[in-house]
């Protein structure tokens, strides 16, 4: 029993330590994504410690697992309702209710017409999908009555997205930031009671063992799409797969550089993948919204044989109530320039993808 403790606590001390280390390949980012999970298992050992037989070692390990247990703890009590933040009332001035469902529906899913109830059921103004192809382009084209205005960006290396509203679509426009096969739509929208806003969807490729060795590409798309939306004055959702959960470096640069800001903050974790397992369920389809976007609900829904769960949101819009100014951050001169070599950085890098990617 001693000997589980003992190489447990070593393995969470790594898993702690090694995202602490400057290095973008997938072996120092990824724990980063199990933040909530180690916590659990730090928790686990520190109890299990008061069960097994003493050594003189025990209470430095069992200090050492305390200040572990306090430090992820400072960061995700910040994604739970113990923190507060203010809530925010419509009042006259404001916009409507609107809603949105973001999806990666995974390209081999063929289960088409669990996703399109899942939309005739929430009935959003708009969805986004990602890694959509063209199979499942031809399957949601009985949602184009409903949904008439559109932007669809076909491909089949699992990078497809495509973006349906019942909203006027203004212009819009596909980006390739740092690669010409990754893909973000930005879209320019006008409500029925005159609101306009921009909505942003995502998707850049994740550090992992089987995709991409490092994280340059994903932090310079996404960093290159904070620093475009900064510019916009119109409000801004930016929302999709981002590959990266809120609490990493990465994602607090981007949030930074873009003046957004992170409505799981005093909310929830909204954990979305792998939708099959609740044990091991990572937080990466994020969501980032400008000060004069308010968010009533942000919550996950039902699986519909993706391995991620699709994000439901319900916002409004209100130019006049200036309260969410004060969490809005903003870059400072060091934090700007260390963005711009991460662009340059993730342009330099060459994912290798193939054009058209296989379930086998």
């Amino acid at each position: 029993m001693w000997e589980t403790y003992l190489v447990l606590s070593t393995l969470l001390l790594i898993l702690t330590v090694l995202p602490k280390i400057p290095s973008p390949h997938w072996i120092f980012r990824f724990p980063d994504f199990g933040k909530i999970q180690i916590t659990y298992f730090l928790i686990v050992t520190f109890v299990l410690g008061f069960i097994i037989e003493k050594t003189e070692y025990f209470w430095y390990i069992q200090s050492l697992l305390l200040a572990m247990i306090i430090f992820h703890g400072i960061t995700l009590i910040k994604y739970t309702p113990l923190y507060k933040v203010k809530k925010h009332a419509q009042t006259e001035n404001s916009s409507q209710k609107y809603h949105f469902i973001s999806a990666n529906v995974y390209q081999f899913n063929t289960d088409f017409d669990k996703f399109i109830q899942l939309i005739k059921r929430n009935k959003p103004e708009i969805f986004l999908t990602m890694e959509s192809n063209s199979d499942w382009e031809q399957a949601l084209k009985v949602l184009e009555k409903e949904y008439p205005f559109q932007h669809k960006v076909t491909l089949e290396n699992t990078y497809g997205m495509h973006f349906y509203s019942k909203m006027k679509i203004e212009k819009s426009k596909t980006h390739f930031f740092v690669a010409d096969d990754i893909p973000s739509i930005e879209a320019h929208l006008k409500t029925e009671d005159g609101f306009e806003f921009v909505f942003f969807g995502v998707h850049p490729p994740p550090p992992s063992p089987t995709e991409e060795e490092t994280s340059k590409e994903r932090d310079g798309d996404l960093l290159s799409v904070a620093k475009h939306v900064k510019d916009i004055t119109k409000p801004v959702i930016v929302v999709g797969d981002f590959n990266n959960v809120a609490w990493s470096k990465s994602s607090i640069l981007f949030r930074k550089t873009s003046h957004l800001i992170d409505p799981r903050v005093g909310h929830a974790f909204v954990s979305t993948f792998h939708a099959k397992s609740r044990l091991l369920r990572f937080p990466i389809d994020l969501m980032f919204h400008s000060e004069d976007i308010f968010i009533k609900d942000l919550k996950t829904l039902e699986n519909f044989g993706s391995d991620h769960l699709p994000v439901y949101c319900e916002f409004f819009i209100d130019h006049h109530n200036d309260d969410q100014e004060e969490r809005v951050e903003q870059a400072d001169s060091e934090e700007i320039a260390q963005a711009e070599e991460i662009i340059e950085e993730g342009k330099k890098e060459d994912g290798q993808r193939d054009a058209v990617v296989t379930e086998d």
